[in-house]
């Protein structure tokens, strides 16, 4: 998640480099980026290229100056609003499909502030739809048929889930979640391996995988359990079991790498090795650049660079390169 940390005041400008500081540390914010005053200006820039907005600064001055951008739950950005004195943060807008609410508690948490979220089904313990398929990286085809789902899953009706075959990471989501959802299970060879379906009466709506790639890169000769460890690690970070992969990447310099090819067999994940000179030929500013590993193979990255290759155009890294004791591990998702 890319944030943007917008204040108006001296005193905010002063809570928003805390929280970026504390940011900063999380392997799951890309980048946070505090911006002051000019407010208009900034806010309209982050809400097209930020996927969340921080916003210290008074409510009125937020809502006044986001309203002519809002288009959609699917495509807004998660927005929070937080007083100066950073006693209240407010989950604002898109607090299921763009976070808002998650992002809230975690900011709440990190300065001791009051997480302040309103939306029917989390003050009722209930776990929406659309935020289910928020935390699995899953896109919804027909996003207007939410609101009927959600308002069963409050009224406590019984949602069917159908898929091509058991899906571990589904199952295990459903079981840590502590929100509550009653839903059954079904199976049909009438749907991709990729894809859930979500049914209720006449009425349903099809998840579907967005590509999840692990980049990998490690030192020579790393064994398999110490990078599965590592990927273990990544994916706790981010909630969610490693069954959710759907491939893993690195460059092709690695292509003999023992581990790697172990790992990939273990799991059972195909791996994809790219070309040095696509990761020459690559370029983003959410990639972190290693002058060391320049100064080697001719290439400024191989975890980011191979992720985001490899998930396709326009994909976007949920975890950032993080080291375990010599693994490296980043973490892209497909649009």
């Amino acid at each position: 998640m890319k944030v943007a940390i917008v204040s108006v005041s001296d005193k905010g400008k002063k809570l928003a480099v805390t929280i970026k500081e504390k940011m900063d540390n999380d392997s799951t914010i890309i980048k946070a980026d505090v911006f002051h005053k000019n407010v208009k200006k900034c806010l309209k820039i982050a809400f097209y290229e930020y996927d969340a907005i921080i916003a210290v600064m008074a409510s009125g001055i937020l809502i006044r100056s986001i309203a002519p951008y809002i288009e959609s739950k699917t495509s807004d950005p998660a927005v929070l609003n937080i007083d100066d004195n950073g006693n209240f943060v407010i989950s604002t807008l898109s607090g299921h499909l763009g976070g808002a609410n998650s992002l809230t508690n975690k900011i709440a948490a990190l300065i001791g502030a009051t997480p302040v979220i309103t939306t029917s089904s989390d003050i009722n313990n209930r776990l929406g739809i659309d935020v289910l398929a928020r935390d699995l990286y899953m896109s919804i085809d027909r996003p207007k048929e939410i609101l009927f789902f959600n308002k069963a899953i409050i009224e406590g009706h019984e949602i069917t889930l159908t898929s091509k075959s058991k899906k571990e990471y589904l199952i295990e989501y459903l079981k840590n979640n502590t929100l509550e959802i009653d839903v059954c299970f079904n199976y049909s060879e009438d749907l991709d391996e990729d894809e859930i379906r979500v049914s209720l009466d006449n009425h349903e709506l099809t998840l579907k995988e967005r590509k999840m790639v692990v980049g990998i890169g490690c030192r020579r000769g790393k064994e398999c359990e110490k990078i599965y460890e590592g990927l273990k690690k990544s994916f706790s970070d981010l909630n969610i079991d490693k069954s959710r992969v759907n491939q893993f990447a690195s460059a092709e310099i690695k292509k003999d790498e023992k581990g790697i090819l172990e790992l990939s067999e273990k799991l059972n994940v195909p791996v994809n090795f790219v070309e040095l000179e696509k990761l020459k030929l690559f370029d983003s500013n959410d990639v972190q650049k290693s002058e060391f590993v320049k100064s080697k193979f001719g290439i400024y990255g191989v975890c980011e660079p191979s992720a985001l290759i490899m998930a396709g155009f326009d994909s976007k890294l949920i975890y950032k390169k993080t080291s375990f004791d010599g693994v490296t591990i980043a973490v892209a998702i497909s649009r």
